[in-house]
């Protein structure tokens, strides 16, 4: 088979490379090379199909087949690719006309057992827990996308944007039929497969036991989010780790948003309104009997209300931390020194100016909201999250040094 005038990538480019190099070797000081030419190896110790088709899996991404679905693949398994390898030095080392027959030549080896890609794929998926892939999506739909992709990469791609999984020669090749013939393998080297596909799939599925859906490890420890929110019970609320916790508090948000904030009250009357209704509460919660119909009534202890010595010492000393902080800040401002805490403090006086311009009505139909689901959201993906924001970053850093590199750079020279 002929190499193409061009490849889909670097990495065809440089395999046909060395291929070449190695044809060109034969014959060299009485060296003889041949090439074999595996095609999609599977197996244990795989470090790039198995490990990415379960990450798909885990994030989600793998209910979709690109394509009919009916595409054939051959796929070798690893240990008869190294038997490949033995069958070409034995047929090379053997002399005569076998070995002048067998050198010079690039043999295709495949477990000669050709199967649908999605199949394939589904066998693996299934075998280790995972769903099938299920959802059809026509090449010619994701073409376009992948194009986009490529060339958004192509502008962002020198300010750090990582390689994207979707390209176009990646959809041609989950949707194009791959197989080859290994006749000349069979017939010049003596090759045949030692191990057949279902076997392979099987062996490959008990090696990585460790990535079945089962044996998902938890994270250990707190969450980032969880940390951010302090860790106690706000953080088991926003999070969802208690759900009846959780949606205690939201009855209780809701309750107190149509009683007293859609009302259009004024923040005195709103606290009012609060306290006489848990002054009424209390009340009649404390004449109620122990019992009613058989049920236990539970009685709110006084020490419920108390502020114990630890606390209300903790509580002065943070007031008072606070008011020294306070005045140490404006002693600064008096000098007249420090530029940059003066733009610090402007900055935070502006942005709590502008929080202070937020209506109590706003902030219960889009603030709390927003605070149930984003730090929920960020827990579940806060692995994709940090990657955007270190990338984000990562270009904001390019960009502004290169700015200062213009600005600066080019006074230097005048």
């Amino acid at each position: 088979m002929a190499y193409p005038s061009k490849h889909n990538d670097s990495y065809s480019a440089t395999k046909a490379e060395g291929e070449a190099l190695i044809m060109d070797a034969n014959g060299c000081n009485g060296l003889l090379t041949c090439c074999i030419r595996p095609s999609s190896i599977f197996g244990p110790g795989d470090r790039l199909l198995v490990p990415s088709l379960v990450a798909a899996a885990r994030a989600g991404k793998s209910k979709f087949i690109i394509g009919d679905g009916n595409n054939l693949y051959d796929f070798t398994y690893v240990e008869n690719v190294a038997h490949a390898h033995v069958c070409a030095e034995r047929a090379l080392a053997s002399g005569g006309d076998v070995s002048s027959k067998a050198s010079g030549q690039a043999y295709f080896i495949t477990n000669m057992e050709p199967i649908k890609f999605w199949e394939f794929m589904s066998q693996l998926l299934e075998g280790l827990g995972y769903e099938r892939p299920s959802i059809k999506i026509p090449a010619f739909v994701m073409m376009p996308i992948a194009y986009v992709v490529e060339l958004i990469y192509k502008l962002l791609g020198p300010y750090g944007m990582k390689v994207p999984q979707l390209t176009p020669s990646r959809v041609r090749l989950l949707s194009c039929s791959r197989t080859f013939d290994c006749t000349k393998a069979k017939d010049r080297l003596g090759y045949a497969p030692v191990v057949p596909l279902q076997e392979g799939i099987r062996r490959t599925i008990d090696s990585f036991s460790h990535l079945t859906a089962g044996s998902q490890s938890k994270r250990e420890g707190l969450s980032k989010a969880s940390r951010i929110l302090g860790g106690g019970k706000v953080a088991d609320t926003l999070l969802w780790k208690d759900l009846k916790q959780t949606l205690t508090a939201v009855l209780i948000l809701v309750s107190i948003y149509y009683n007293f904030v859609a009302t259009g009250s004024t923040i005195i009357t709103a606290l009012s309104k609060a306290l006489l209704v848990s002054s009424v509460f209390l009340f009649l919660h404390g004449i109620l009997p122990e019992k009613i119909f058989g049920y236990t009534i539970e009685k709110i202890p006084a020490s419920k209300f108390h502020v114990s010595k630890d606390t209300s010492h903790h509580l002065s000393l943070s007031v008072v931390t606070s008011w020294n902080t306070t005045v140490k800040a404006l002693k600064s401002l008096c000098q007249g020194n420090d530029w940059s805490f003066f733009l610090k403090v402007v900055f935070v006086l502006l942005i709590m100016s502008f929080a202070g311009a937020v209506s109590l009505h706003s902030i219960f139909v889009i603030g709390l909201p927003i605070a149930f689901i984003v730090f929920l959201v960020y827990e579940k993906k806060e692995q994709e999250i940090d990657s955007v924001m270190l990338g984000f970053k990562s270009f904001a850093c390019k960009r502004k040094n290169e700015v200062s590199e213009k600005l600066f750079g080019s006074k230097k020279y005048d």
